[in-house]
């Protein structure tokens, strides 16, 4: 089971990542896959991972790829609303897009967000 773990991070926790990657990659090896999509804030990430978007997530997952209008007739919203959730999705990088439709490529998503207790 492939899961997209989603968490809150700072630029350099994705600069870390992306630099060891390009050194194992120098040093001949083969790198991992990283799925985990990192926002810089909670708030950042709740306005990208909306209930209606999220909606989207959960019809796409497991199905392959479907087209626009019947990701639109799953969640029950007209496609204009949905296209404007799929193209936000896809730019974060949660789900794809190709030429046989949008497709969730993972199971599941696990949400990694710590809240502490205001200074």
């Amino acid at each position: 089971m492939t899961t997209l773990r989603v968490r809150i991070g700072e630029f350099s926790d994705m600069k870390a990542g992306f630099l060891n990657a390009w050194k194992d990659a120098e040093a001949g090896k083969r790198a991992k896959p990283r799925h985990e999509l990192i926002f810089r804030t909670y708030e950042d990430m709740h306005r990208v991972l909306s209930p209606a978007r999220l909606d989207v997530v959960k019809a796409l997952a497991g199905q392959g790829p479907l087209s626009m209008r019947e990701v639109a007739r799953r969640v029950g919203r007209d496609v204009k609303a949905v296209h404007s959730d799929i193209t936000a999705l896809i730019n974060c990088g949660m789900i794809d897009r190709t030429e046989e439709g949008i497709s969730f490529p993972y199971d599941r998503i696990h949400l990694d967000v710590d809240i502490e207790a205001a200074a």
